[in-house]
């Protein structure tokens, strides 16, 4: 590769970083081309890229990001995979086709600068993906007031229920 275009690489590279919520570190040796692009296709439906880069390429990339916290991890050969939207969906991709690859192995990730080793990562890969947790957040926060209007409801009818006896003890003969 020529410098030139080792330094498009390391700022397209240092772009994409910036813009990533999360990435994970893979070892991808010993996997053949078809592997690779099963991979690949799989990541991509999560809105995940695949890369490998040189290790050396991917420090100077990775410089004021926050994939600057995976450095430790830059060895042998590595993938990285960029996430820009959902986290967890990309998680149980790498966790699944770790178990179904013999040869792929989850080095580490990084969600906002928070280094996650493995087991981190396979904890992730557990959570309900985005649009379960979303769904579970609106149906808890609908829930807030829904419970306040039974509750507003609740005393308005206990107040007529009052207005009315009090109207019914007065038209009431003899008292």
């Amino acid at each position: 590769m020529k410098r030139e275009d080792k330094e498009a690489l390391v700022a397209d590279m240092a772009d994409r970083l910036k813009k990533a919520r999360g990435t994970f570190l893979v070892n991808y040796q010993g996997l053949d081309v078809e592997a690779m692009n099963l991979l690949r296709k799989e990541l991509k439906k999560t809105q995940t890229e695949l890369q490998v880069v040189k290790n050396r390429l991917l420090g100077l990339a990775s410089e004021n990001t926050e994939t600057a916290s995976l450095r430790e991890f830059f060895v042998g050969p590595c993938a990285v995979a960029i996430t820009y939207e959902d986290v967890i969906a990309p998680a149980k991709v790498l966790v699944d086709q770790e178990k179904k690859l013999e040869r792929l192995e989850l080095k580490a990730g990084q969600i906002c600068g928070k280094v996650m080793d493995f087991g981190g990562i396979k904890r992730l890969a557990e959570l309900p993906g985005r649009d379960v947790l979303l769904a579970q957040l609106l149906s808890a926060m609908q829930g807030v007031p829904t419970s306040l209007v039974r509750a507003l409801n609740g005393v308005i009818l206990n107040l007529i229920f009052a207005l009315k006896a009090i109207e019914s003890q007065k038209s009431e003969p003899g008292i």
